[in-house]
């Protein structure tokens, strides 16, 4: 009986983990015909700003999970349904309200530059509060234990930006601001659509509250996103600075040929965090072999699926997915597909120190990852190296990041298994009340 209650669990959790993957295929589908579509349409160096652009929305993007999302998805994975209204439209306004105070600045960063940097700038601005909204409502659902609604509000999201782009294109206004005003635009609709499935109100007055009760975790997230999203901004700055517009949309085109294993890390990220947050409330010590699952079967895919890009994808197949970018993207796939093997590695580690709710720990850990991320980025252009000296560098870094990832988690496991009480509620974060659970959020 217990041995076919471990084999329905397991199941459950594989199940689950596949629906953060097909979710995150979805939404990565989208922004891959986003670029592809901007790769075909711009110049090397044209790519090149729409690269700079969209890596200021990632930076947000990651930011604002810090200080919304992140907190939601570590305190609410586990436990009851109390709070759970509450907790989504708390967190789903804090993310909104991130997006507006990030899209005035964008605003700002866009008038000062101007021309067609400047110009993507100010639509991103325009549309931030509406897709950080949007990414909210998908982390709700991860935290719900519903991720096959976060998969169905990422496909109406990418089912309008495709029928916008294809408008576009057939218009003739298949340029940076046009493609990011699409993205923008196909984003407030499906955050629009994820009230509708959600049934829960984005409530402007709890952001306060939610900002208060979570200062433990959430300004930690906020500097620990912040600070990997701002190294990889730097690296690409310094890309364009120290080299040039071309080596950034190089580096860029790069990883959109690791698109499909991004789709399976970013996927896995999602969804480890609040499955790792169960298998500690359920068996603290197994946290270490989980995350050692999740972090091998990533690596192994990004070593396979990098083999397959940089053996056997020809140059013709190479020229329809990026044009005149694809002769200098080829030549970075391999220290690309380097650094996300060890990247696979670092995601396991990072969903076990993040379902530890151990934030001292996660926010010293990718601190020094992003410290690790910029210098050997910077490091290898600076040298001389162009983007090839960027992108080994990087592939160095991560290595030696997923090294202090994986000690930050057997330490902060020890730590926890120390300070675990007699009697049953030895899944409780030390110091912590038991924190619930959000179940069947109506749709």
């Amino acid at each position: 009986m217990g041995g076919a209650t471990t084999v329905s669990g397991a199941r459950s959790v594989v199940a689950r983990l596949g629906w953060g993957v097909a979710d995150q295929g979805v939404s990565s589908i989208s922004n891959l015909l986003l670029g592809v579509v901007v790769a075909h349409a711009l110049s090397p160096s044209g790519f090149g700003a729409f690269a700079l652009v969209y890596v200021a929305y990632a930076l947000v993007l990651t930011a604002t999970r810090g200080i919304a999302t992140d907190p939601l998805v570590v305190r609410f994975s586990v436990g009851t349904e109390v709070g759970r209204s509450r907790a989504i439209g708390a967190a789903t306004a804090s993310a909104a309200a991130a997006g507006t105070v990030a899209g005035l600045a964008c605003v700002g960063i866009g008038l000062g530059l101007g021309g067609t940097v400047g110009g993507g700038f100010i639509v991103l601005g325009c549309w931030l509060p509406f897709l950080m909204l949007q990414d909210a409502w998908r982390f709700a659902f991860f935290a719900s234990g519903t991720p096959r609604r976060a998969l169905v509000n990422d496909a109406v999201w990418g089912v309008l930006q495709v029928v916008l782009l294809v408008t576009l294109v057939q218009t003739g206004h298949d340029d940076v601001t046009w493609c990011l005003s699409a993205f923008g635009a196909s984003a407030a609709a499906a955050a629009g659509f994820g009230y509708l499935q959600c049934r829960v109100r984005p409530r402007v007055r709890e952001v306060r509250w939610w900002l208060v009760t979570h200062r433990d975790l959430g300004p930690r997230y906020f500097v620990e996103n912040l600070s990997m999203g701002g190294a990889r901004q730097l690296r690409f700055v310094a890309l364009g600075a120290l080299g040039s517009l071309t080596a950034v949309g190089a580096t860029r085109g790069a990883e959109i040929l690791m698109g499909p294993f991004l789709v399976i890390l970013m996927g896995v990220s999602q969804v480890a965090v609040p499955e790792g947050a169960q298998v500690l409330s359920q068996a603290p010590r197994r946290l270490v072999q989980f995350c050692l699952g999740i972090g091998a079967v990533a690596a192994l895919f990004a070593a396979l699926w990098g083999a397959a890009v940089g053996l056997l994808l020809p140059s013709e197949a190479g020229r329809l997915l990026l044009g005149d970018v694809w002769p200098h993207a080829s030549t970075l796939i391999l220290p690309v597909a380097l650094s996300m093997v060890a990247g696979g590695f670092v995601v396991g580690a990072t969903a076990g120190v993040r379902a530890l709710g151990a934030s001292r720990r996660s926010l010293t850990a990718q601190t020094v990852s992003a410290l690790l991320y910029a210098g050997g980025g910077c490091a290898g252009v600076a040298a001389g190296g162009g983007a090839a000296g960027s992108c080994w560098g990087v592939a160095a870094a991560t290595t030696v990041a997923a090294v202090i990832w994986w000690w930050h988690l057997r330490r902060g496991l020890a730590d926890h298994v120390a300070a675990l009480p007699a009697g049953p509620e030895v899944g409780t974060l030390p110091g912590t009340d038991p924190v619930p659970r959000l179940q069947g959020v109506t749709s």
